[in-house]
């Protein structure tokens, strides 16, 4: 877990996502919304690495932040994950994921450490190749599809109008429980995130 007191001790924070401009709106894509939100409060904007992922190196409530976001598609997201990690010797209680999470109504945000991948792929290839689930969680609601839609067909879908509306809003958020997580640990973010 993040230690609060030492801040040259990095993060590494991973939006998830699936690249290219086909799945840019996509709910599926609400990990590189927050990770791009991120990144324009650090003030820096993402270069090319070599493990794969698009990397962003600066500080964030104070503290050292590696911010990636995967090239490659989310089932296969665990490679550059690790090999991101690895690159900024970022040990997995100290590795941030942020996700989409069907289980949450949408717009609700959820912090938590380990557990189980609830059928997301990303998070299960990041799981396979770590070799643990007990890596932080930042899960962003994007609630159940309607009827009987295939939860794999609903994730690829474009947020509707009305989410849309207030998307802006709930991605901030989620930035603002993400930087509260770095600079304050997973017990203090709780408490200020899942009370609202």
């Amino acid at each position: 877990m993040p230690d609060p007191s030492n801040a040259d001790e990095p993060v590494l924070v991973v939006g998830l996502g699936n690249p290219g401009p086909r799945y840019v709106g996509n709910r599926h894509n609400i990990g590189f919304l927050v990770a791009d939100e991120l990144a324009a409060r650090m003030g820096g904007r993402f270069k090319g690495h070599k493990a794969g992922a698009d990397v962003l190196e600066g500080r964030l409530e104070g503290r050292r932040v590696a911010l990636a976001k995967p090239r490659s598609y989310m089932n296969v997201s665990g490679g550059p994950v690790v090999g991101t990690a690895r690159f900024f010797k970022v040990d997995p209680p100290r590795l941030v994921v942020v996700h989409d999470e069907l289980d949450l109504p949408y717009g609700t945000v959820r912090l938590k450490l380990g557990g189980g991948e609830n059928g997301h792929n990303g998070l299960r290839s990041i799981s396979k190749s770590l070799g643990t689930r007990d890596y932080l969680r930042v899960r962003f609601g994007i609630g159940r599809p309607p009827g009987r839609m295939d939860p794999a067909d609903f994730v690829l879908r474009d947020f509707s109008g009305a989410e849309r509306r207030e998307l802006a809003y709930h991605v901030d958020r989620c930035a603002d429980a993400t930087e509260a997580l770095v600079g304050k640990g997973l017990e203090a973010a709780q408490n200020l995130f899942h009370t609202r």
